[in-house]
């Protein structure tokens, strides 16, 4: 429970929200790298470009010390930012303040060799069709599980 709060204040603060979010999460049966690998080809199966990939377990394994903490959050942890011009157009059209939510992101996690590939929840309306992509984009990342 405790990282499924860490995640959800994490993402939250991704999208720049002060509420927060809940995230949806799918066990992953194999390793860190595999699930990176599996999510990494079904948002490009999509025909979506990958605009960065923020090594969040990196960052925090390495400033842990440096803001006094000893505390191991995750082995691995990565987020996968990208956005949809198709999907953006119909949720901003909608609502022009959809811009907040822009740009989405699919979590990899590895705690303890638990994998875990997830995303955030958005506000109930246009933004299902966000939660809809990325729920269709999780769902051919763990096939099965």
């Amino acid at each position: 429970m405790k990282l499924l709060k860490t995640l959800s204040v994490a993402l939250a603060t991704l999208a720049g929200s002060a509420s927060a979010q809940e995230a949806v999460t799918t066990p992953f049966d194999g390793s860190f790298d595999d699930a990176t690998f599996a999510v990494e080809n079904a948002i490009v199966n999509k025909g979506l470009v990958i605009d960065f990939v923020s090594h969040v377990g990196d960052m925090l394994n390495r400033t842990g010390g440096d803001v006094g903490s000893d505390e191991m959050i995750f082995d691995a942890a990565d987020i996968f930012i990208f956005c949809s011009a198709v999907v953006s157009r119909e949720v901003m059209e909608a609502d022009p303040m959809n811009i907040a939510h822009c740009p989405y992101g699919i979590f990899v996690t590895d705690n303890d060799g638990e994998v875990m590939v997830g995303y955030r929840t958005y506000p109930d309306g246009p933004m299902q069709a966000v939660e809809d992509l990325l729920a269709e984009i999780v769902a051919e990342a763990t096939p099965e599980q």
